[in-house]
């Protein structure tokens, strides 16, 4: 077959199947070269990152299986990236700012145009956690009150030009970090993520020719429209309502309610917020890009069969949030925890008003928190440790991580046990990754036994984590569910709330949710995270006859 007619040829199911595993390849291959190339325990131990490709216009074309708070709002950050930066070929653009497309600071975006034969053929991009991006509190997740206390905020610049690192951004980057060449690692693997994506993507344009595969794209994003429009045509009409609450913000305010109202008609949806508390001073403030995540997440989970994840399926759902509110913050409103835990109700919320309209198969509420820990410091290693030093050597260390809870039982099987769910699909840190690189030594890591709710199916049960500071340190947790308890569904309890404590000697202190606080050595943390809820009502226990003594 000639190039020619092979341009040509219309898609029918088996090629688009195809071209969307190819797209899809590329995304997965980015990711493993980022997870290869990186230096933090987060990006290579937890993967917290994520990776696409876009088509010409910008629009999302396919995404690999990672975070989807990261792949729901990532599309408004190319937006923002193309809007700000010609992106010539060879070119990279940063960015981290909530109100220039970001979700929250520590999350850089990074993208890059594709060129075949002069002629732009379409986008790769990627994000990645970073675990301190300066700020308030090492790991910059802070109890802060305005987004200047957050960290470094980066609109769309240019990192990359003509394939060249532009080193005064750089130096300004590493400059706004308390840990610069774990930093510079994990930034410089991001480009070369992007590299191996725009090559990969141009080779595939190249062979299929240029019509072709922008045909692919649209084809495949008219596909994953409509098998949404069927999707939501599975649902009764009518309006389903639910609200819920964050604990507090951390700085005085609780509890703080998300409301939300799902209109389903006709193939489509319209989800309303309006009824959500205003923004609050604390940081779980969601900017309006998480929020969009978070109902693109649960409604591509309602499909039956898979749906290509791509800019199609988003089409017939549109989103209402009110300016100023928990959920679509004004600037300059903090907003670290609004893409970690604020994301995690919105799920919650959504998933309690749907479970009306599609009771035999919503699940009972999950974990509802990613259960965040950051801390650093100034650690003197010994030479043993640090390679090539003569004599014990200060070293700033900063890290982060969230850990696993317990998933919501549903209507046909039990909730899975020590997981992450929903708007996070990290993995945990393996203690052997922890303690070789952090002044840390876990002290018990293991399952939070009958955390999770009872019912006919009962929830997962969460993770008991602890961890035995070897030098001083700033710790900053940022946790929900220790208050309020994730839901059971049609008749199932609740799971248990989560519990945050300090070891300190003989004294055991019993931590809120959000707190910023100074650890020494031998002080140890205990974080046990929450179960997830229960479904359908427990069966009665029958209780055995006591025989009387002969």
């Amino acid at each position: 077959m000639t190039p020619r007619s092979r341009r040509a040829a219309p898609f029918d199911a088996i090629a688009l199947e195809v071209f969307n595993h190819r797209l899809s390849a590329i995304a997965e291959e980015m990711g493993v070269a980022l997870c290869r190339s990186a230096f933090s325990p987060n990006i290579k131990e937890r993967r917290d990152y994520s990776c696409a490709v876009f088509d010409a216009s910008g629009a999302l074309a396919a995404q690999a299986a990672h975070i989807p708070v990261h792949l729901g709002s990532t599309p408004l950050s190319v937006r923002a990236a193309i809007a700000r930066q010609p992106l010539a070929p060879g070119d990279v653009v940063i960015l981290n700012d909530p109100y220039a497309g970001g979700t929250h600071l520590p999350d850089v975006t990074a993208v890059a145009a594709v060129h075949v034969g002069g002629r732009r053929v379409g986008f790769v991009a990627n994000r990645a956690h970073h675990a301190d991006i300066g700020g308030m509190t090492p790991g910059s997740m802070p109890l802060a009150s305005e987004i200047y206390q957050e960290g470094f905020r980066l609109p769309p610049v240019c990192l990359v030009r003509g394939g060249h690192i532009a080193a005064d951004v750089l130096d300004l980057f590493l400059a706004n970090t308390r840990v610069a060449d774990e930093r510079r690692g994990d930034l410089l693997a991001q480009v070369a993520a992007l590299r191996l994506g725009a090559a990969r993507l141009a080779e595939l344009v190249a062979g299929d020719g240029h019509a072709r595969a922008q045909g692919g794209m649209r084809a495949l994003q008219t596909y994953s429209e409509r098998l949404m429009r069927a999707t939501l045509a599975e649902l009764c009409p009518g309006t389903y309502r639910a609200s819920d609450c964050l604990d507090d913000d951390g700085l005085g305010t609780a509890p703080v309610r998300i409301a939300a109202a799902v209109h389903i008609g006709r193939g489509r949806a319209r989800v309303d917020f309006a009824g959500s508390a205003a923004q609050v001073r604390g940081g779980v403030n969601a900017n309006f890009a998480v929020t969009l995540a978070a109902v693109y997440y649960v409604f591509r989970a309602l499909a039956r069969a898979p749906i290509p994840p791509n800019a199609g399926f988003m089409r017939p759902i549109a989103v209402s949030a009110p300016p100023g509110t928990v959920v679509n913050a004004r600037f300059p409103a903090a907003v670290a925890g609004g893409n970690v835990e604020t994301s995690q109700r919105i799920v919650d919320v959504l998933l309690r008003a749907l479970a009306a309209a599609l009771p035999e198969r919503i699940p009972a509420a999950s974990c509802g928190s990613m259960n965040n820990v950051a801390f650093g410091g100034s650690w003197q290693r010994s030479p043993a440790d640090a390679a090539g030093a003569r004599g014990p050597t200060d070293v700033q260390f900063s890290y982060y991580e969230t850990l696993a809870g317990g998933a919501g039982a549903g209507p046909s099987h039990a909730g899975a046990a020590a997981v992450h769910t929903h708007m996070t699909n990290t993995m945990n840190t393996p203690i052997e990754a922890l303690e070789a690189q952090l002044p840390v030594r876990v002290r018990r890591y293991a399952l939070r036994p009958h955390s999770g709710g009872r019912g006919r199916h009962r929830g997962g049960d969460g993770v008991i984590r602890e961890l035995e500071f070897l030098a001083s340190a700033q710790l900053t947790l940022l946790s929900d569910r220790r208050v309020t308890r994730p839901f059971g569904s049609a008749g199932g309890q609740a799971g248990l709330p989560g519990r945050n404590q300090l070891v300190r000697g003989a004294r055991t202190q019993h931590l809120p949710g959000k707190i910023s606080l100074a650890v020494g050595p031998g002080d140890i943390l205990r974080v046990a995270t929450p179960g997830g809820g229960g479904w359908g009502r427990p069966a009665r226990s029958r209780r055995r006859r006591r025989r009387a003594p002969r």
